[in-house]
């Protein structure tokens, strides 16, 4: 599938994305891990275990086709996307952990996602052509060296000059998200003829994941004694995906649009709904400081 989808626009919203996460990591932000270690392994538990458990319940619960079945199960086993730094930062979140988070999540996905992928496709066997040969570790190493690249660039950047980052760093989160919205509406484009079933189909499952997200990846952390800002970063780690990795993957190595469609949806879907679940979150964490009123 040798498209400008495929061969310019994806890569470079990973890239422009990718770039910018790098903008706002340092090498401290791994080491960070000893600093947290419970909250790091409660969110990535969340993250790489339950969640894919979460999706598949919703995926059958749903009765979607098997191409947006896999698609949906691509999307669970992406790594967070770089707007939960930002939406944790809005809330009242601990944005170190966010920080934190991504990084991590984002070496682990190299494992992670092609077997969850992998094995999504073999249960659903979708018909999606070229791409039935499963997702091949190569071909993802390829993919995360494109999102591991503009990283480790935009690190050194950083460290170069902390004050052109900083300045730098708006600019280009606008710009992750113009490019972003592009690829999204020229997948949604692409499967035009199918979109309205498509959208029938898969609106509601993803709006079901994207809340059942936000609040397991709070519930979880609050279950385990985590203070309220970590269970905010963790919830908006959890339910924020990075989109463009599951839509590059579905296109440009499974060679399926179809594919890509959940995540697309799901693009669109998250910013309200983690807004509103952030709202809420923020609500309570004031409430639960407040003290009692004096009788």
């Amino acid at each position: 599938m040798d498209t400008p989808l495929t061969t310019v626009f994806l890569p470079l919203a990973l890239a422009v994305i990718m770039f910018g996460l790098g903008l706002s990591l340092t090498v401290d932000d791994f080491r960070r891990v000893r600093r947290h270690p419970r909250a790091v392994v409660v969110a990535m538990v969340c993250q790489l275990l339950l969640l894919p458990v979460v999706c598949l319940g919703l995926v059958v619960a749903f009765g979607l086709s098997p191409v947006l079945a896999v698609g949906m199960m691509l999307l669970a086993a992406s790594p967070g996307g770089t707007t939960a730094n930002l939406f944790s930062h809005l809330f009242g979140g601990d944005v170190a952990l966010n920080v934190t988070l991504t990084a991590v999540n984002a070496v682990l996905a190299i494992v992670t996602l092609p077997v969850i992928t992998n094995l999504a496709l073999r249960h659903f066997e979708p018909d999606i052509g070229q791409g039935g040969l499963g997702l091949q570790f190569g071909k993802v190493l390829q993919v995360f060296a494109l999102v591991l690249v503009p990283v480790v660039i935009g690190m050194a950047v950083r460290r170069r000059s902390e004050v052109f980052a900083r300045r730098m760093d708006r600019p280009v989160r606008l710009l992750s998200v113009v490019v972003l919205v592009a690829v999204i509406l020229g997948a949604l484009v692409a499967e035009r003829d199918d979109i309205v079933g498509y959208l029938v189909d898969v609106a509601p499952a993803a709006l079901a994941f994207c809340v059942a997200s936000l609040a397991l990846g709070y519930a979880a952390p609050r279950l385990l004694k985590l203070g309220k800002q970590q269970s905010i970063a963790c919830s908006m780690e959890i339910g924020v995906h990075n989109s463009a990795v599951a839509m590059t993957l579905a296109i440009s190595v499974l060679g399926s649009v179809g594919l890509a469609v959940p995540a697309a949806v799901y693009g669109v879907l998250m910013y309200p709904v983690a807004a509103l679940a952030g709202v809420l979150m923020a609500r309570g964490a004031r409430t639960a400081e407040e003290p009692a009123p004096v009788v």
